[in-house]
């Protein structure tokens, strides 16, 4: 039964995720927490970090990783194909008129509203993990201050020194290390 409900919840998922990547996670986040709770919003936020520094494009890693947590090794197997699915039809179709050599207005207008609803969840995907990465609580508003210093860090070395991504990383990783091990020597 598991299995079942999750392809048909990355099927949906799949379907109605447009723009990939940071677009998707809206739809993750009310599928997979508010409407099935099989994640907290924290283990979702986990997810999607893992899925950023894993090989791979985003929501296949999600898919791959939300899976694996609820149904093990078959439950990643349907998971990542059933989110794949529905867009390999479609490209499968599209592809078909694309190559006739002729302009598709309908194609050209459905990309043109596309465009600036994808930028709006990709907008709304980064405030909400922002908020999740930051915080202790939200209401109230209470900062982790290792996770900011991590953030201004990684922010400011990637936009003076122009680090590779895999330094990026392993300096935020390592920020986060030593941020949780303070905190627990503080609790202690």
């Amino acid at each position: 039964m598991i299995l079942w409900q999750l392809f048909v919840a990355f099927l949906y998922i799949g379907t109605f995720s447009y723009g990939g990547g940071y677009a998707i996670l809206p739809l993750i986040e009310e599928v997979m927490v508010t409407n099935l709770g099989w994640l907290t919003f924290q283990e979702m936020t986990d997810i999607l970090s893992l899925s950023q520094v894993t090989p791979g494009p985003i929501a296949i890693n999600a898919a791959t990783f939300i899976g694996m947590r609820v149904g093990g090794v078959p439950g990643a197997m349907i998971a990542t194909t059933a989110s794949v699915l529905p867009q390999s039809i479609a490209l499968m179709i599209l592809g078909h008129f694309l190559f006739q050599d002729r302009p598709i207005l309908f194609m050209e207008r459905a990309l043109h509203g596309l465009r600036p609803g994808v930028t709006g969840l990709v907008a709304s995907a980064t405030l909400s993990v922002c908020l999740a990465s930051l915080f202790f609580t939200l209401s109230p508003l209470v900062i982790d201050p290792f996770a900011l210093v991590a953030f201004v860090t990684v922010f400011v070395l990637q936009h003076s020194k122009k680090l590779s991504i895999f330094k990026l990383v392993a300096i935020g990783a390592s920020l986060g290390i030593v941020g949780e091990a303070v905190e627990r020597l503080l609790i202690s």
